[in-house]
């Protein structure tokens, strides 16, 4: 019996979906499939097979060591491992043991950009068939599940920003490569358009060529790309996706991510979801969550016939964003870089605020009465976010508001004014509010607040020991 059968991993959908995968790499002739599986920070990683060994693998897994989960973003070991329970306090953890990566047949594709390639997301798991609960695709669909027992789907749609510019020098030199702690030398880069020229055609034009290049890649991939938009900042673009349901819109921006960087790479270019590149007066990029919740009858549950909307559901839901926005900052704002972004007047957030239509807030509410398109607009979040993560404490903040009926209050229609909670103001702060807060506490379980905070703790303890560019220039010449 195989380990998928034994542990009874797959739905009758995926069983389904492992037929067609077999058919699909015969007819396309494929020589390997990635297995990779989305880890803390949202990076694909995994292995690459033969596709007979991949085919011969799809049932049993595929073995993947654990110590992948206790890198910080340096990709540095931050745990001890070779304790006892690994730093960790589990046994399965101990030593830079396996776990077995099983495959979501449902996901699988074929590579437009690197021959006889294919592709498919995996889960993570223990070798008694247990989940792995670090694993973060596997703590989303925890959450989509608890929505479904209230008789829910959860919507989401994809709006992201980032950077691509042309690589001038790759910085590939021996001692260019840097180490475990300390990342190496990134590429040098030019812009490919000047900025402030937003939506302008001509602009738009300039950057067409290495648009276009990703789009014809994105839409033979199978991603749902509804439009490609020239942004605000020097070389800065905008892509947004159709939305969709429960895991297909987080799988779809870790798939995203990882196939904009390979194929710009592979042109001669480099893109880049950092918040804020170091670049001369560059723009931050967000990434704008639109969420709605789909009733079992197929209805959006947000949706009212008053002018006021969203119903009163939607409402309570949106209550639950706000209230725990300061302890989810973590989730929607994981890096160091990106807490640069909340500013006042620069569209962005920096207040646990809602209001109509407004691009200053944090919650911006979409659709009029009767509009099945209603909608919440998260701008908080930036493009850099584990999706698995930034979606499951949206579930889970927006049950909490329904369940206790909490209300947002009025509408904030001077956002930078209106008195509110403020947001965290760096990555330590926002650490420090996860890490006291009891509510993810129990929905995500303390177990996985601890580690993922101590991952967060120690690049913050790196970033600390480093002698900045401004320390220098402020102090060694003064004293």
């Amino acid at each position: 019996m195989s380990f998928v059968a034994k542990h009874q991993l797959w739905t009758a959908e995926q069983a389904e979906a492992a037929v067609r995968m077999r058919r699909l790499a015969e007819e396309h002739g494929l020589t390997t499939i990635r297995f990779s599986f989305p880890d803390q920070h949202g990076i694909l990683r995994g292995k690459t097979l033969t596709v007979d060994a991949a085919l011969s693998s799809l049932e049993d897994g595929c073995s993947i060591t654990t110590t992948l989960l206790a890198k910080d973003t340096s990709h540095r070991t931050v745990f001890p491992v070779f304790t006892a329970g690994g730093g960790f306090g589990m046994a399965e953890m101990q030593g830079g043991s396996d776990a077995l990566m099983v495959a979501d047949p449902t996901t699988f594709r074929v590579l437009p950009w690197a021959s006889g390639t294919g592709w498919v997301l995996c889960d993570l798991y223990f070798a008694n068939g247990a989940p792995v609960p670090f694993a973060t695709r596997n703590l989303y669909r925890s959450a989509l599940a608890t929505l479904e027992q209230r008789g829910y789907q959860f919507m989401a749609g994809l709006e992201v920003e980032c950077h691509i510019f042309k690589v001038e020098d790759p910085r590939l030199a021996p001692g260019d490569a840097g180490s475990p702690g300390q990342p190496g030398v990134p590429p040098t880069v030019s812009l490919l358009t000047q900025g402030y020229q937003y939506l302008t055609e001509q602009r738009f034009d300039q950057m067409e060529p290495a648009l276009e290049i990703i789009r014809a890649n994105l839409v033979a991939l199978g991603l749902p790309l509804r439009s490609i938009e020239l942004e605000y900042g020097p070389s800065q673009c905008e892509f947004v996706l159709q939305p969709a349901l429960g895991l297909a819109p987080a799988d779809t921006m870790v798939l995203f991510r990882s196939a904009v960087k390979q194929i710009c790479q592979r042109h001669g270019y480099h893109a880049t979801f950092m918040c804020r590149p170091r670049i001369p007066n560059v723009m931050s990029s967000g990434w704008h969550l639109h969420q709605s919740l789909v009733a079992r009858d197929g209805g959006n549950a947000f949706m009212t016939e008053d002018a006021e909307g969203p119903s009163a559901l939607g409402r309570h839901y949106m209550a639950g964003l706000l209230a725990h926005a300061r302890a989810s900052a973590l989730f929607s704002t994981p890096t160091i870089n990106g807490y640069r972004r909340y500013r006042a007047y620069s569209l962005a957030p920096d207040r646990a605020i809602w209001g109509r239509d407004n691009r200053g807030v944090m919650i911006r509410v979409l659709g009029g009465p009767g509009d099945r398109a209603t909608r919440l607009e998260n701008r908080i979040g930036e493009p850099a976010a584990n999706p698995y993560l930034y979606m499951a404490s949206q579930i889970a903040a927006g049950l909490d508001g329904i369940d206790r009926k909490l209300e947002p209050g009025p509408s904030a229609d001077v956002p930078y004014e209106t008195k509110a909670s403020l947001l965290p103001k760096s990555l330590r702060e926002a650490v420090d509010a996860l890490k006291d807060d009891a509510f993810f506490r129990q929905a995500f379980g303390s177990t996985f607040v601890d580690y993922y905070t101590f991952i967060k703790n120690a690049e913050l303890e790196r970033f600390q020991a480093e002698v900045s560019d401004w320390e220098q220039r402020e102090y060694f010449e003064m004293f």
